[in-house]
């Protein structure tokens, strides 16, 4: 037991021990006799008041523990709510995402592919280069996208000759440089290429 709670326990009895010998003695005075009476009462009740303080502060401590524990519960449910959400957010966006590239993929399926008319003008070392034979080597050069088309030769001046070859390339496919650099690879009969003429289709 609490030594606190004793100790007033006492002087309170006491007290009223007191009092009620004061009223026995002054017996023609009934409101001393009422006063010792509710003091003993007092007397009677303070120790269970006393007792109960305890247990009052400890059912409010467990209480609000109780609703801070509560309050975690609902911040956590809040928080996976909120991650849910989030989940969600994000699932949209790729759903978008994945829609705008498939409609782009067949709109550019459904679109034909840009397209270059280009006319080459491949000269040889001299008048003596086989320009037949060159023709074949330039015609032996594959490209996905390339398609080769007429051909002819053409005067260039003191005997010499050039061939000039048409072809057609996609734009996305076909690099005109690197189509030029191909055929210079052909250097036993080769001396220069150049771009006539270019025209989309």
């Amino acid at each position: 037991a609490d030594p606190r709670v004793s100790s007033m326990a006492t002087k309170t009895a006491a007290c009223a021990a007191l009092l009620l010998l004061a009223a026995l003695a002054l017996s023609s005075a009934p409101e001393a006799a009422a006063s010792a009476s509710l003091c003993a009462a007092g007397a009677a009740r303070t120790p269970f008041l006393l007792r109960s303080a305890p247990a009052a502060a400890a059912g409010a401590r467990d209480a609000g523990a109780m609703r801070l524990r509560g309050g975690a519960a609902e911040e956590d449910e809040e928080d996976l709510f909120a991650d849910d959400a989030e989940g969600d957010a994000e699932a949209g966006k790729d759903a978008m995402k994945k829609k705008a590239e498939e409609a782009k993929a067949k709109a550019k399926g459904d679109k034909p592919p840009a397209k270059t008319n280009v006319v080459l003008d491949v000269k040889g070392w001299d008048d003596e280069t086989d320009l037949e034979e060159m023709e074949k080597l330039v015609r032996e050069i594959e490209m996905d996208g390339l398609l080769w088309g007429a051909s002819g030769l053409e005067e260039v001046g003191y005997g010499m000759k050039k061939l000039r070859i048409t072809c057609v390339v996609e734009d996305d496919k076909v690099s005109i440089d690197e189509l030029e650099e191909k055929i210079r690879e052909i250097e036993d009969h080769v001396q220069s290429v150049d771009v006539a003429a270019m025209q989309k289709i």
